[in-house]
């Protein structure tokens, strides 16, 4: 099958994700505007932000101290971001063939997107943006990504919409919802692939290679952890299987080194396309991650 999730290169690894919400507890839930360049949210659990210079996309999750950042955003492609693809178009991405790709963080040289309206309140971040063709560079104004993220508990919940308004019909393919980079120190990837969902059976540990490789995600998530079994866990219902991989070069310390997973849908953009969904982000080991998105599949389906 062709698709370009397998990359071929450090710079074409990206992307787009989602922060998700469980239990809505009334915890304090803070807005905080450091710097231009950065917005965040934080409650007593977690902190979460968005880069303004790449299209607000989800560039930060940590636990409330904001010690540790464990989203990688090393170029416009990395992040948690909504990213989508089409036919080929005659672009080129470093000299290869590419194809339709609007990406919010930009494309490949670093141009970024075009942020329409951001709005910080003290529960949400809102934007609304043009995305870049990847490999093209230009920007996408018959495409119109939105997004919304706020903090419930200890789960952060990102809400991705994207409008096409071009008069092109794509073919059917694979889709990331969404790619999610994080820090290479997050090695192992671990979710359940087994026939019976939530019933507690035991979970599927690996560390991907390169390139790419698939999973099934038959509880909708997948989390990447450290050496202590610490890490981040990506819940997305409407996806029961991913792409992989590790870029590591042999060291944690390599710069640009990081693990990437995207949970996948398949589906055809066509004139007067909408497509929108919700994911989930937790912090914790496998067990606790495991738990907060039982609770959240059991609420979606009462």
């Amino acid at each position: 099958m062709e698709t370009p999730l397998y990359r071929q290169s450090l710079r074409a690894m990206r992307f787009s994700v989602i922060l998700a919400g469980l239990i809505s507890l009334s915890l304090a839930v803070r807005a905080d505007v450091s710097t231009n360049e950065w917005l965040y949210l934080t409650n007593s659990f977690l902190r979460v932000g968005v880069k303004t210079t790449s299209g607000a996309g989800l560039a930060w999750i940590s636990d409330a101290s904001g010690r540790t950042n464990w989203l990688n955003h090393f170029d416009k492609g990395r992040l948690i971001q909504q990213s989508y693809y089409g036919d080929k178009d005659g672009s080129k991405w470093n000299g290869q063939e590419w194809r339709w790709n609007p990406v919010q963080g930009g494309e490949w040289k670093g141009t970024p997107s075009q942020l329409l309206e951001t709005k910080v309140s003290a529960t949400e971040i809102y934007a609304r943006l043009h995305p870049r063709n990847w490999g093209g560079g230009e920007l996408l104004t018959n495409v119109v990504m939105e997004e919304k993220i706020r903090l419930d508990g200890s789960v952060a919940r990102v809400h991705f919409k994207m409008t096409y308004t071009g008069t092109n019909t794509h073919e059917l393919r694979h889709q990331e919802v969404p790619a999610v980079f994080v820090e290479p120190e997050l090695a192992t990837l671990v979710h359940f692939d087994g026939e019976l969902p939530w019933t507690g059976a035991a979970l599927t540990r690996s560390i991907p290679g390169w390139p790419n490789e698939s999973r099934r995600i038959t509880e909708n998530w997948a989390a990447y952890v450290n050496a202590q079994d610490f890490g981040l866990g990506v819940m997305v219902p409407v996806a029961n299987e991913l792409t992989c991989y590790r870029y590591a070069a042999g060291y944690t310390s390599t710069e640009g080194a990081c693990s990437y997973f995207a949970p996948l849908v398949k589906f055809a953009i066509t004139p007067g396309f909408v497509f929108e969904y919700d994911v989930f982000l937790t912090l914790g080991t496998p067990e606790e991650i495991r738990e907060r998105f039982k609770v959240l599949a059991g609420s979606a389906t009462k």
